[in-house]
């Protein structure tokens, strides 16, 4: 699907409002198949999107930003012939969701944020708390080296991929097949070429734009205040942003805001798929009904 001057790769489920999906690192569409089928069972037209550079959509040799990727999911929703939809993200799609929701917030029914944290609750968090967030963040660091970063999360067949998911997750879902079949897809997909390369320069953005005068632009763009009602879901045990640097997003809501957690690690909606759906459903459902 064509949005933003780019190709989109979506899987589309159910009919009804809209809802879009949104992946994080280091996964693709597919980290939502528990949601796709029961968004459609439920009545809402479910669409998981690879994100720039993932997957079967386009990998163009720049616009990793949030200014370029919130802009890839306003023409994605106009061109699925909405005006506007409930959107979700993880991870990085949870930072696209935020940034959307202060650069095109008549793009929004709803907004959930599923293991991240507003971009400027995470700055500030690093900034405060250098032994805490800072140091959750760490790996983060590592992610700027050129060309060797992106070589470890090929070799031997994306390897790293199953110890990164392994050391983000929290217990009890690393010892199913459901957390194998995901490794496995995971794997196969950040060996698809050049994804290894686009999915860091989310990283090395976000790093560059701390010291240049866009960072600064961003910030001030993303500092408007979610006026749509807001949904929160973190896991408890989410080594990589803290659930402390998570309340502190509350700060950029104007509207309703919800946060609520789960006993998992970050990747929440796979962890733990049944408890997270519930949320989600009680989140869009009665927006629906008025």
């Amino acid at each position: 699907m064509s949005a933003n001057g780019i190709r989109l790769h979506v899987v589309e489920a159910g009919e009804g409002p809209l809802v879009v999906l949104l992946h994080g690192f280091p996964e693709f569409w597919w980290s939502w198949r528990h949601q796709l089928r029961a968004l459609a069972e439920a009545g809402f037209r479910a669409v998981a999107v690879d994100l720039r550079g993932y997957g079967d959509s386009d990998k163009p040799p720049r616009g990793y930003d949030l200014w370029t990727l919130a802009g890839d999911v306003d023409g994605l929703i106009r061109a699925l012939g909405e005006q506007r939809a409930h959107v979700v993200g993880h991870d990085w799609g949870g930072a696209v969701a935020w940034t959307l929701a202060a650069l095109h917030p008549r793009r929004l029914h709803t907004l959930t944020a599923i293991g991240i944290a507003h971009p400027l609750a995470f700055r500030s968090a690093l900034l405060r708390h250098p032994l805490g967030q800072g140091r959750a963040s760490r790996y983060m660091a590592g992610f700027q080296l050129p060309r060797r970063p992106e070589a470890t999360l090929r070799r031997d067949d994306g390897a790293r991929v199953e110890r990164i998911m392994r050391a983000w997750s929290g217990p009890g879902w690393t010892d199913t097949a459901d957390f194998a079949e995901a490794v496995g897809r995971n794997r196969e997909a950040i060996r698809i070429s050049t994804v290894a390369h686009c999915a860091l320069e989310y990283y090395r953005w976000m790093a560059r734009s701390q010291v240049r005068a866009e960072g600064r632009r961003f910030a001030t763009a993303v500092a408007r205040r979610a006026e749509m009602p807001v949904l929160q879901v973190h896991g408890t045990g989410d080594p990589c942003v803290l659930e402390s640097t998570a309340r502190g997003s509350a700060r950029w809501v104007a509207g309703e805001f919800r946060h609520e957690t789960l006993d998992a690690g970050h990747f929440v909606h796979e962890e733990r798929p049944a408890e997270t759906t519930a949320l989600l459903l009680s989140h869009l459902k009665p927006r629906e009904r008025r």
